[in-house]
């Protein structure tokens, strides 16, 4: 195998490892309650199929579809993420450290703390995983043997 075949398919595995630990977190976290936690489930699925677009017989429109649904899926990670630390600035004002002084910390100082995770219940990490894994997917349709013998 030459060294584009072997990273290709690491960054697929790392890509594989990251739906399946993803899934298995949001299980565990019975990550399903309400319409915005239940957003991350369709992007799951679009994740899933993207990686089976790659994987087996690519050809170019495959790979596009698998494009298209990697920067998708990324935008809805980035929403998450402002869903995420909107969640934390909001639960703010109950946190046991700052409930006395919320109101007193500038608007910085206080989406700095929801951002880092020192206020609020919601890991704003947790949604950039969905990132991640459609960056791997992304990088994983550089240069696909198959579908470049279609393009020539």
């Amino acid at each position: 195998m030459d060294t584009s075949s072997i990273l290709r398919l690491g960054v697929l595995g790392l890509a594989v490892l990251g739906i399946i630990g993803t899934t298995i977190e949001l299980v565990f976290l019975e990550h399903w309650n309400g319409l915005t936690q239940q957003i991350v489930w369709p992007s799951m699925l679009a994740l899933v199929i993207a990686l089976a677009l790659i994987v087996w017989r690519p050809n170019r429109a495959r790979v596009w579809t698998a494009r298209a649904l990697a920067v998708a899926i990324a935008l809805v990670a980035v929403v998450g993420i402002g869903l995420h630390v909107h969640e934390n600035v909001e639960a703010g004002p109950l946190d046991r450290h700052y409930a006395d002084n919320w109101d007193s910390l500038g608007v910085g100082q206080q989406y700095w703390l929801a951002i880092t995770g020192q206020v609020g219940p919601a890991p704003t990490l947790a949604p950039g995983a969905l990132a991640e894994i459609s960056f791997a997917l992304l990088l994983a349709t550089v240069h696909i043997p198959m579908a470049r013998r279609e393009e020539g």
